[in-house]
């Protein structure tokens, strides 16, 4: 599998990144070993987690992500041929969110040991807690980079003007600055992304991973009717795509997935892949099945016509 820059970081990706939040929830630690050895095999080699994953189900408590991830490492023996990517500030049901150096030192210090490594190739400020200000946030990021604990910085669900603000800084005072972000963006949400953080993303050369890249599962073409919506734990999610717009969508991806031998998922990969400074979406994936269509869409090759499509068919 071919690999690329991951923007201006230098580390090499293959162009999907695997979501490592369904580790602990819906696979146990065999399963997801299962997950993740086939993913690398098939020559990807990029990896996402939280350290919150997967705090919402019942008896967790947020890290189990990264502890079967570090397991999987200490097992394979293959830190380093990944590039991990792993985030820092989300609530987790005992405190709201929180990017305060002191809280940001102190929960690194936890993701090393839970993934038993010594480095963190992307950490991630996971979203505004409303209160830290930038400055304080990227004080402690420059320090785990200078410390060698962390290799480069990226960020999701920031504010465009908290986004902006950090780059700025960051600038101005030599310090560690975000070289990624991570943005809900896919076919069925494209509006707040292009309007808003596309600008900003274009104008610093920044490298975008998107999350919710097949809408919670609705681009696979699964839920097609509310009596679908129990086919999935994360079924739930989805009942609000499942409008005319949505509908339209999937067909639009049917036709086109026809015309490769292909399926909806694979074919809404290979177009956010079409987008500028889409690098790798994430994605995760609980059967070898779900895997290989998250795998073949690198190798998909969209026509101009078939991008025009989409493109309608989801405009807004």
């Amino acid at each position: 599998m071919k690999k690329t820059a991951l923007g201006s970081t230098g580390l090499q990706v293959a162009p999907i990144n695997l979501g490592g939040n369904v580790f602990g929830w819906t696979l146990d630690e065999k399963q997801s070993f299962g997950i993740l050895d086939a993913f690398q095999a098939s020559g990807f080699n990029f990896i996402d987690t939280a350290d919150t994953y997967s705090f919402w189900v019942p008896g967790n408590s947020g890290g189990e992500s990264e502890t079967i991830i570090g397991n999987w490492f200490k097992s394979r023996g293959n830190r380093s041929e990944i590039v991990l990517a792993t985030k820092v500030g989300y609530e987790n049901g005992v405190r709201p969110a929180d990017v305060s150096k002191a809280n940001i030192l102190k929960t690194v210090e936890e993701s090393l040991r839970r993934l038993q490594t010594d480095y963190i190739d992307l950490y991630y400020t996971h979203k505004d807690d409303g209160f830290t200000p930038v400055e304080e946030t990227l004080e402690a990021h420059d320090q785990l980079v200078r410390e060698g604990k962390v290799r480069h910085i990226g960020a999701s669900n920031l504010s465009p003007e908290n986004l902006i603000a950090s780059l700025e800084y960051s600038a101005k005072q030599g310090k560690a600055a975000y070289e990624v972000y991570q943005p809900h963006y896919n076919l069925l949400a494209r509006e707040d992304y292009e309007t808003r953080y596309a600008p900003v993303i274009a104008a610093h050369g920044l490298a975008v991973l998107p999350y919710y890249s097949l809408a919670s599962g609705f681009l696979t073409g699964k839920y097609r009717s509310e009596a679908d919506l129990g086919k999935s734990p994360r079924g739930g999610g989805v009942k609000g795509y499942l409008n005319a717009k949505g509908l339209s969508v999937l067909k639009v991806l049917d036709e086109v997935a026809a015309s490769h031998g292909s399926t909806p998922a694979t074919i809404a990969l290979a177009w956010l892949l079409t987008r500028p400074n889409i690098v790798a979406p994430i994605v995760s994936a609980t059967s070898l099945a779900q895997l290989k269509t998250l795998t073949d869409a690198p190798s998909v090759s969209l026509t101009a016509d078939e991008i025009t499509a989409l493109d309608a068919v989801s405009t807004f």
